[in-house]
């Protein structure tokens, strides 16, 4: 995947949100999608995606298991995850947010809303991998 636009790893099931966020999203940003838990998994540790849009209800394995799994892998564990779900209980989202995610939509979407939460995200990780390039600089530099 081309670092040089923000990559993305869309993980649901559904067609129609898939379509609908590609539809947001395919100008800006790499896409990949997954439509199961197991697939994401594969996807996130090939890939190394830059943030990964994953929802909650997904057959074989819930996106609760998808995170736990990826936060618990030192390749995938630093990688920004968003819940789009439309799960709207608040025990949902709180659940999701104490397991690592780094924010969470709900379904339907709001592309203003999807569009800005997103870019939140990949200013994040764009300002952590220039502090990661200038940090190696200096040690560098430090080391002669």
């Amino acid at each position: 995947m081309s670092k040089d636009r923000n990559s993305i790893l869309i993980v649901d099931d559904s067609d129609l949100n898939v379509a609908v966020l590609v539809d947001m999203l395919k100008h800006d940003f790499e896409l990949s999608v997954a439509k199961d838990g197991m697939e994401a998994i594969e996807m996130a540790r090939s890939v190394i995606p830059d943030l990964i849009l994953l929802d909650i209800v997904l057959p074989k394995m819930d996106g609760y298991e998808v995170i736990k799994i990826l936060k618990d892998d030192p390749s995938t564990s630093e990688i920004p995850i968003i819940f789009v779900t439309a799960l709207s209980n608040v025990d949902n989202e709180r659940k999701g947010l104490m397991l690592g995610a780094d924010d969470y939509i709900q379904k339907p979407y709001d592309p203003v809303s999807v569009k800005l939460r997103v870019a939140i995200q990949m200013r994040i990780v764009n300002q952590m991998r220039t502090i990661k390039l200038l940090s190696e600089e200096i040690a560098s530099w430090i080391k002669g």
